[in-house]
């Protein structure tokens, strides 16, 4: 179903974006692998034999250095995989103004640039695959997160409107919004919330991110990667401009 399609996954160093590429290049895609850790970046890149290319997606030009770089290596960009972000817990009152300017270039300008970059290369080709990796806070918001649901929602939006007008040259764009997936992200926040509401680190994981969660679960970067390929397989031609929840029950009630 991959093989030989060249796939863009940023944030591939570790977590859903690093799952993400591994699953694709078990399946015969070429990947280029962004991230700006580029000493883990390179060694997993090895690992999976896929091409990787050092950025900062905060920085416009990096952002086309990066297609570029798939362009030059394989004259082609199949399918891209926007998944860099980072997440700050603050109260808006003490929200730093360069942390908000950065969030919102890497998580929401970064996936509109790299849309732009690699859109004519799958409009020459009829066929192209978009995916944002997104969150269920794409959907509904939690406090102390301003910036990151503010991207997340703006995510959503840059979704919806790229699916419309790519449907006419066989493109989809579609936004997956997992709840809390087990990655060194979700690491981090569950500390950050630890010290913002001062309760013990496993309370923050029952009382706090699994308390709207029908399924009592945190996900595994494995399960995201798995919708990604279902995304991009023939049944995913039919599927575009969504948010694709996988949610544990969220949203339901």
């Amino acid at each position: 179903m991959l093989e030989n399609k060249v796939c863009i996954v940023t944030g591939a160093a570790s977590g859903i974006g690093l799952a993400i590429a591994q699953s694709f290049a078990k399946d015969g895609a070429k990947v280029v692998m962004a991230d700006i850790s580029e000493e883990k970046l390179k060694e997993e890149a090895e690992k999976i034999g896929g091409a990787y290319f050092k950025t900062d997606l905060s920085k416009r030009q990096d952002c086309r250095a990066l297609v570029d770089f798939a362009l030059e290596k394989f004259s082609k960009v199949d399918i891209l995989i926007n998944v860099a972000g980072i997440q700050t817990v603050s109260p808006i009152e003490d929200f730093p103004e360069d942390k908000w300017d950065f969030m919102m270039n890497l998580m929401l300008t970064a996936p509109f640039l790299l849309t732009k970059y690699v859109w004519p290369s799958m409009k020459e080709q009829g066929w192209g695959r978009i995916i944002n990796l997104n969150s269920i806070h794409g959907l509904v918001a939690s406090e102390f997160k301003s910036a990151y649901v503010s991207a997340k929602h703006g995510l959503s939006g840059l979704t919806k409107v790229s699916g419309l007008e790519g449907a006419k040259y066989g493109i989809t764009v579609n936004s997956i919004c997992p709840s809390y997936v087990r990655t060194p992200l979700v690491d981090k926040q569950i500390a950050d919330q630890a010290k913002t509401h001062g309760i013990p680190e496993e309370k923050v994981i029952s009382d706090i991110m699994l308390q709207k969660a029908a399924v009592k679960k945190l996900l595994e970067p494995e399960d995201v990667g798995e919708v990604a390929k279902f995304l991009c397989s023939p049944t995913g031609d039919f599927i575009t401009g969504s948010t694709f929840t996988i949610d544990c029950g969220w949203t339901a009630g």
